[in-house]
């Protein structure tokens, strides 16, 4: 599962490519799906794969990132380019950011906030959270979680348990906390020490949930439904 702003690149230049893809692997926002030095290839490939970002150049032979930009049908964009001349073109796109090279990392990690700050904001693109880890910051998309439970180690921190399998750890972060940043009609709390993904239960009784989410037994999980969080619970998974 990805807990990373999706992120592909491109500029013409391949030295120029190179470093910003190491740049952009030392962020822990980012996952860098691909990385291209040719628009056209670019343009071919980009209906095939599953991206939230684009970070381009602009000053390119045969096509330039403004005219790339224009063809992404209002993907967040951050040009990158050693002209200043085209900054008013590329906000006339909505650009999130326009970073002049040689790229600094601290630069580049400015741009990458400003992108996860207007994703997260934008109502129809919001379907994660960014929250602390175990591991640094990650972003914690909705569609992914299977269910949370206080960590085993350390009350203050919550376990994570995604849909493929994957543990993380959120860090000194309560129940409260996370009702406040989870879409409310698609979690349930269900004890003290656990809260449930509607989509992850299977059937459930009066105390009890039996959910899809398969353990290393190859058995479903388990969870109690305490008398204290039931009416909310049910009000949730009712039709």
């Amino acid at each position: 599962m990805n807990t990373k702003l999706r992120c592909l690149l491109l500029d013409d230049e391949l030295p120029g490519l190179t470093y910003l893809k190491m740049l952009c692997e030392q962020l822990p926002e980012l996952e860098v799906v691909k990385a291209f030095n040719s628009p056209d290839i670019f343009l071919k490939e980009v209906p095939n794969l599953d991206f939230d970002l684009c970070i381009l150049d602009i000053e390119m032979p045969a096509m330039n990132g403004l005219h790339v930009a224009n063809l992404l049908q209002g993907k967040p964009v951050i040009f990158v380019t050693a002209y200043k001349e085209f900054a008013a073109e590329a906000f006339d796109l909505d650009a999130i950011d326009y970073v002049r090279k040689p790229v600094k990392k601290e630069r580049l990690q400015q741009a990458i906030q400003k992108a996860v700050s207007r994703i997260s904001k934008s109502s129809s693109a919001k379907n994660f959270v960014q929250l602390n880890t175990d591991k640094g910051k990650a972003l914690l998309f909705f569609d992914q979680v299977g269910y949370i439970k206080t960590s085993d180690s350390d009350s203050r921190d919550k376990t994570v348990q995604l849909l493929d399998g994957t543990i993380l750890t959120l860090k000194n972060i309560s129940f409260e906390k996370l009702l406040e940043v989870l879409p409310s009609d698609q979690f349930s709390r269900v004890n003290k020490k656990e809260l449930v993904a509607i989509k992850s239960v299977h059937f459930f009784s009066h105390d009890e949930i039996t959910t899809s989410i398969p353990q290393p037994s190859g058995k479903p999980l388990v969870l109690t439904l305490s008398e204290s969080y039931r009416q909310e619970f049910i009000g949730k998974v009712r039709v």
